[in-house]
């Protein structure tokens, strides 16, 4: 992977305050939700690795878009899109957000968790996905975003790095993990969207949640992410992890 580097633009707000939370945990269905290119379309081929050991992700979503578009910023707090992303692994919030507003050209979403490459639940899922996207001259950025499923409100993500400019040319990012500070970091399965568990190869009998708990509410900011520190029901050892957790390439293709 060539010109591969740690992003470290992390600005403050991805537009449209207020945006409500809708759906479900996304972790499967359908693929993509893609805003077409209105002029002079440029096709962008984003390939996204989960580099970890043992943390599946929810499916990437990316979103390509003019320079006014910022997505987190670490020392910010979250807006809801981000939130609802890192506790609950729901992409509702995000699509209602890429339709708001005119500044983002084009976005895609992965058809299902990635799950890492040593498969610890034994899913048979990908560890990588591979998303296409369009959009006109005038986006010249992307940002990412997915949950550390594992995590109370962890995710990782890339905040407005540069497009490749030119047909065949390549960038590769790695990404970081953060933490939302939106919800206290119980590490306990029941305070954990249900799917940590079966991605994951563990047997639980809690069923875990997929809602935001007002209880474990946290008026924090987003930080790198500490880690598992063995609070609760998780061994740092396995559900632990090492930046970079994710691998961004993306190349023009058109």
């Amino acid at each position: 992977m060539s010109n591969q580097q740690l992003s470290t633009t992390r600005r403050a707000f991805l537009g449209a305050a207020g945006v409500a939370a809708v759906g479900g945990l996304a972790l499967g269905g359908s693929a993509v939700a893609q805003n077409e290119a209105r002029n002079g379309a440029r096709r962008y081929r984003v390939t996204v690795t989960n580099l970890t050991d043992y943390q599946p992700f929810t499916p990437p979503a990316v979103a390509v878009h003019r320079s006014d578009v910022e997505l987190f910023s670490v020392g910010e707090m979250a807006n809801e899109a981000v939130q609802q992303v890192a506790e609950n692994g729901n992409l509702g919030p995000f699509s209602e957000l890429v339709d708001s507003t005119d500044a983002i050209r084009g976005s895609a979403v992965g058809s299902g968790p990635l799950v890492p490459r040593t498969d610890p639940g034994e899913t048979d899922l990908p560890y990588f996905a591979e998303l296409h996207v369009s959009a006109d001259a005038s986006a010249r950025y992307l940002s990412f975003i997915s949950m550390l499923i594992a995590t109370n409100d962890g995710f990782t993500g890339l905040d407005t790095v540069r497009l490749p400019s030119d047909v065949n040319a390549s960038l590769t990012y790695v990404a970081a993990s953060y933490d939302a500070g939106t919800e206290k970091n119980t590490e306990r399965f029941a305070d954990l969207v249900p799917p940590a568990q079966t991605l994951t190869g563990l047997d639980w009998e809690g069923e875990g949640t997929g809602m935001s708990d007002p209880d474990l509410a946290e008026d924090g900011v987003i930080t790198p992410h500490p880690g598992i520190m063995g609070v609760g029901d998780q061994d740092p050892e396995r559900f632990g992890w090492d930046d970079p957790v994710a691998a961004v390439q993306i190349e023009r293709i058109e």
